[in-house]
């Protein structure tokens, strides 16, 4: 059947809009429902292109207001995934039914919950900006049941590891980055990505507000740069003496460094850098990282198990969540529960025996 839906502008013919069905009746159903768009102005000519095509669009036109990693990541997640799978599918035609078989082919093959997830919301962003443009009528994402994630339990390190990487990073050249993450929680690119204008020693307080990340620069060249933070808020923290010390001491190294290098010294304000002023490179801080706590016996530490580490000592030590979350930059304490929740579960348990030896002590009286 056809429809016409307008007319060329240029030699006033029709524009048709041919459908088509298995039964008079579906090809009916359909030619009604172009002609009620067409009477209530939402009717859009139909999409031409392939998902491949689109996602092409989508990577160079809309992700502007991306970081530069994110816009990375996004791509990745194309190419290794949505692109072998999808990518020759008309855009139009690319049914609920055809991202839930490849949701599930991704399973199947032995990938995370997590990546699928992933996955899937880099695909879904896309269609939607389909969907917002009038590509899409809706978006064929949304119905898709995806895996369970579970959580990976927290390996924060105890006090006796704790104590044994106190002691192992004595005099390491990384010994300051190491403690000043630690005892504030600041996650590997922030605390890289410091910068001294952030720092106030008088008052003993630091502004969070960026991050050392390596992107793609418009050259199509990995290169490392200063970005916001992971939620693009800025934090401040309140620093305990002991971090405020770290800090006067690494200021004075910087000068002594300074003054050797002469001409030869760049002009940076990061906090950490190397001896001719430039930032350390995040992975080599986290290959020493790696050899120090395989020397303690904890090979599987993560560098971002220091942040956990700092959190678990601080909600032990009595912080409030609340507290925990604005130092932590967590967008909510309910997500700070829900990490952590296992460390006030324990104290609740201990409480609960603390109280019982109580109460055992005033009934034998």
């Amino acid at each position: 059947g056809r429809v016409t839906v307008g007319y060329d502008p240029g030699t006033g013919k029709q524009k048709q809009r041919t459908v088509s069905g298995k039964t008079q009746k579906e090809v009916t159903q359909k030619m009604r429902e172009i002609t009620a768009e067409l009477d209530a102005g939402t009717y859009h000519e139909p999409c031409k292109l392939t998902v491949g095509e689109w996602l092409d669009i989508w990577l160079r036109d809309y992700l502007n207001g991306v970081k530069p990693r994110t816009a990375e990541s996004y791509r990745c997640q194309i190419e290794n995934h949505i692109r072998p799978n999808l990518s020759k599918i008309k855009l139009e035609a690319l049914s609920t039914p055809d991202i839930q078989k490849f949701y599930n082919s991704m399973t199947e093959s032995g990938l995370a919950a997590k990546t699928v997830i992933i996955t899937h919301g880099v695909l879904h962003k896309a269609l939607q900006q389909a969907v917002a443009i009038g590509y899409l009528r809706f978006n064929p994402s949304d119905a898709c049941t995806l895996p369970r994630s579970e959580r990976k339990e927290l390996k924060p390190l105890d006090d006796n590891a704790i104590s044994a990487f106190l002691t192992a990073v004595k005099g390491h050249p990384y010994e300051t980055v190491f403690l000043v993450t630690l005892f504030t929680g600041m996650r590997q690119g922030e605390v890289l990505g410091l910068t001294w204008n952030c720092v106030d020693l008088d008052n003993g307080t630091l502004l969070i507000n960026k991050q050392l990340q390596k992107a793609v620069n418009d050259k199509g060249k990995r290169e490392y740069s200063l970005v916001s933070t992971k939620n693009s808020k800025g934090r401040k923290i309140t620093l305990a003496s002991t971090v405020v010390n770290l800090l006067r001491q690494q200021k004075a190294k910087q000068e002594v460094w300074k003054q050797a290098a002469g001409s030869a010294w760049r002009k940076s304000d990061f906090v950490f850098t190397n001896e001719l002023g430039e930032h350390l490179m995040p992975h080599t801080v986290y290959h020493n990282y790696k050899r120090i706590v395989a020397a303690i016996g904890r090979p599987d530490a993560r560098f971002h198990d220091l942040r956990h580490s700092y959190a678990v000592a601080a909600i032990k030590s009595g912080d409030d969540i609340k507290t925990v979350q604005g130092n932590l930059g967590h967008a909510t304490a309910s997500f700070t529960l829900d990490v952590y929740g296992h460390v006030t579960d324990q104290m609740k348990r201990e409480s609960a025996n603390r109280m019982e030896q109580f109460i055992q002590s005033v009934s034998t009286v």
